[in-house]
């Protein structure tokens, strides 16, 4: 199995701690993890770091996760990276909006290492 290189947007550092290891117990393996505590350090991160996947909070300061991913097509590096968002948001309304500003998956807080495989290994199928 190859490995991942993974931005985690969030910012909790000790929630972007517990996606990672949430990663890892799913089975991906991670080559290395980029970290951004909002959309903003995101964007600069992807600019900055070629990843294969992100995950990412949508209620964040300065930059929300919504903005992040209907801005993220603009960096280079971005194109066809799959995002999952993963919130405490859970109205329809939220998952909408992810989901048509170009998210691909989306995960509810507290969530589980499985549920974690469940929704990012279909996204990484073509990597792997």
């Amino acid at each position: 199995m190859e490995k991942i290189r993974a931005l985690i947007v969030d910012d909790s550092s000790v929630m972007r701690k517990i996606v990672e290891r949430s990663l890892r117990q799913a089975g991906i393996e991670l080559e290395k993890v980029v970290e951004a505590s909002n959309g903003r350090e995101a964007l600069e991160a992807l600019r900055e770091n070629r990843v294969d996947l992100i995950l990412c909070d949508i209620n964040m300061p300065i930059m929300d996760g919504l903005e992040f991913v209907q801005q993220m097509h603009t960096v280079e590096n971005a194109k066809g990276v799959p995002v999952v968002m993963i919130t405490t948001e859970g109205s329809e309304s939220h998952v909408v909006q992810a989901l048509s500003s170009g998210a691909r998956g989306y995960i509810r807080k507290p969530f589980t290492p499985d549920q974690v495989k469940e929704h990012v290994l279909p996204l990484l199928r073509k990597k792997l």
